[in-house]
């Protein structure tokens, strides 16, 4: 268990609460990217595999939270997207 990795986890997943918070009243997709919020999944998806194959450690929980951070992120585009074609934006 690194304690760099885990620093970069928590930085990286502090932010995730302000952009759900963000995407849940905004009520739109402005300034979000779905190809973005899929990559870091990814990448997210990537640390869990890696901590399960080779280095299993405590940090797995700290993957899986910011992945499911993401997954929420990426579920209110799609509330977003929704909600702006019954408004008629574009």
């Amino acid at each position: 268990m690194s304690i760099f990795e885990i620093i970069m986890l928590l930085c990286f997943g502090s932010a995730w609460p302000f952009s759900i918070y963000h995407s849940y009243r905004a009520r739109t997709n402005a300034g979000k990217s779905l190809v973005f919020l899929c990559i870091v999944l990814v990448g997210y998806v990537a640390g869990v595999f890696h901590k399960l194959y080779y280095s299993y450690d405590g940090v797995i929980y700290l993957y899986m939270l910011n992945g499911l951070m993401v997954l929420v992120d990426i579920l209110l585009y799609f509330r977003n997207r929704k909600l702006m074609a019954a408004a008629g934006s574009p």
